[in-house]
């Protein structure tokens, strides 16, 4: 695995690259975001650690940057920030999950294999196209209509939770099962997160009218085409 580290804090690019060759990642460190950018740019990376605060160019604008792009890598972002109007922010630019400072260097690495592990190619399938009749997903090409009509303005992890989401319409899922099956890991953190992002999918994906995400009071979400009166 080859990660870009953008990190200007050298104790912390100490303590990642310490657990990076103990699990043997390639890792590359850079201290400037503006420098960053243009590492990032340059080469092929599996996954993207960035922090917050950077001289240069700080994080959010270096993810909103690569997203614009059409770039669909993993990025995984380091804030000191804690409050909910920041992480939301984070994740609105199109990071796939966020870190808050400090940190312990065990949990960091579940968080990249999990992503990893969420990234990593898969062969073609015959059947790579679900959904129902009014919203198509397709997991090959990551592309989504609605109605006929494309989709194009998901983040990499709105993506992934509409896929799971479509691939089990009419299920009921706590916000701990969504982060354990769509963020790939046993989730200890807030479980705002899953709310941030159905939030989001609603704006972008139906209508009041057509709601496709309902929430089921005192339990969790689940995506249906009906109109049932579930809907927050």
């Amino acid at each position: 695995m080859k990660i870009l580290v953008i990190e200007d804090n050298e104790s912390v690019c100490a303590m990642i690259e310490m657990f990076f060759l103990k699990e043997e990642i390639e890792g590359r460190f850079v201290n400037d975001g503006l420098k960053g950018y243009e590492t990032f740019k340059s080469g092929e990376w599996d996954l993207l650690i960035v922090d917050w605060m950077l001289p240069g160019m700080d994080g959010v604008t270096l993810c909103r940057k690569i997203r614009q792009e059409g770039s669909d890598v993993p990025i995984i972002m380091l804030t000191a920030k804690d409050s909910e109007s920041d992480q939301v922010l984070g994740l609105e630019m199109g990071a796939d999950d966020y870190v808050t400072k400090p940190f312990s260097p065990l949990a960091l690495m579940a968080r990249i294999k999990a992503v990893a592990r969420r990234y990593q190619k898969q062969k073609p399938e015959e059947n790579s196209e679900v959904g129902t009749s009014l919203l198509k997903v397709n997991k090959e090409t990551r592309e989504v209509t609605l109605d006929g009509k494309p989709v194009t303005n998901l983040t990499p992890k709105e993506f992934d939770l509409l896929l799971f989401f479509a691939q089990h319409p009419r299920q009921v899922f706590t916000r701990e099962q969504l982060l354990e099956r769509v963020w790939g890991y046993q989730f200890y953190g807030d479980e705002r997160t899953v709310d941030v992002h159905i939030k989001r999918l609603r704006k972008k994906v139906g209508t009041l009218e057509q709601p496709l995400f309902h929430t089921v009071w005192g339990v969790g979400y689940k995506f249906d085409e009906s109109v049932d009166g579930n809907e927050s």
